[in-house]
């Protein structure tokens, strides 16, 4: 594949993410099966797990998306989180679980569940990829598929400048694609 030239080593394989989908969703089907949640997708970098994590939740439910940045084309964070789309959904007394590819700096996932507390919402995140080491705001998830170094990757999902989001695996991207 041509965008394989790119990375480094792949972190995590299609193998393991659909394991860690089905292990999840089985896990949200018993925390959530006499509730409605409404799963807030956070665009775009969580549309792949999302897709493939709903279908394995034996549960009713109802699924949204917010859109926001705060990389603006980079590598690093820019500190300011942008809301570029909001929910459509009410969220006043909703138990709304945030489904996010990766909880780097934690600003935009504190901005958002700050957000939806205020407007009345119980709020859980779950995410794909917990980066620990990147943290400048206090946050941790409820549930977390894994745990990653402080390595900048891209795939299913993330993506560099817009582009790698179609691999099917979570790979480090090496340096000289992003320093050049």
């Amino acid at each position: 594949m041509e965008l394989d030239k790119s990375i480094e080593k792949v972190l995590v394989s299609e193998t393991e993410i659909q394991d860690a989908c089905k292990k999840l969703g089985a896990q949200l089907t018993e925390d959530y099966k006499d509730k409605d949640p409404l799963l807030l997708g956070i665009l775009r970098g969580s549309a792949p797990f999302m897709a493939d994590l709903i279908k394995r939740i034996d549960a009713h439910l109802e699924i949204d998306f917010m859109t926001l940045s705060s990389y603006h084309g980079g590598t690093k964070s820019s500190g300011e989180v942008k809301m570029i789309m909001d929910i459509d959904a009410p969220v006043n007394g909703r138990d709304i679980l945030i489904i996010e590819d990766i909880i780097d700096t934690g600003r935009t996932l504190k901005y958002v569940r700050e957000m939806l507390e205020l407007r009345g919402a119980s709020v859980k995140i779950a995410t794909l990829l917990d980066k620990p080491s990147g943290r400048v705001v206090e946050i941790k998830p409820d549930y977390t598929c894994f745990t990653i170094p402080n390595e900048f990757v891209v795939g299913y999902g993330l993506d560099y400048d817009n582009h790698y989001r179609n691999l099917p695996y979570v790979g480090v991207l090496k340096e000289e694609v992003y320093t050049n």
